[in-house]
């Protein structure tokens, strides 16, 4: 798993952020890169930048080894994110790759997942019961 945070902040902005703001809430500050995506190009990509004010809004993207999105979220800058829930998809997602089975709503590693196929259809109820 790589982890990448990119917005269109200069590398010297993410320098400062890290050493005045992130290093205080995160001991070292974050453990991974933070990229400058100036003029927006990545964020274009993903459907994030907004032009009339120059920046990407915030949002944050499972990417498979293939390179195909997993999932997705984009949340207007009032509302904070869920890093609890962002880790628990990761592992969701690394759990179902290795072992093709499905990971339900409020999955967590050690509860029970689904085997698909045909004799699971109209029989999830039986199964799993959201918590």
């Amino acid at each position: 798993m790589e982890v990448l945070a990119i917005s269109t902040d200069s590398r010297f902005s993410h320098k400062i952020w890290q050493e005045i703001e992130l290093s205080k809430m995160v001991k070292g500050g974050v453990p991974f890169p933070m990229l400058a995506d100036r003029g927006g190009r990545v964020g274009r990509m993903y459907g994030v930048y907004d032009p009339k004010s120059g920046v990407n809004i915030r949002g944050r993207f499972l990417i498979d080894p293939d390179g195909v999105i997993q999932a997705m979220e984009v949340l207007a800058p009032p509302v904070g994110r869920n890093v609890n829930e962002l880790i628990r998809q990761i592992k969701a997602f690394q759990y179902h790759r290795k072992t093709g089975e499905v990971c339900p709503a409020g999955w967590e590693p050690g509860k029970k997942t689904l085997k698909p196929g045909p004799d699971l259809v109209g029989k999830v109820w039986k199964v799993w019961k959201p918590e």
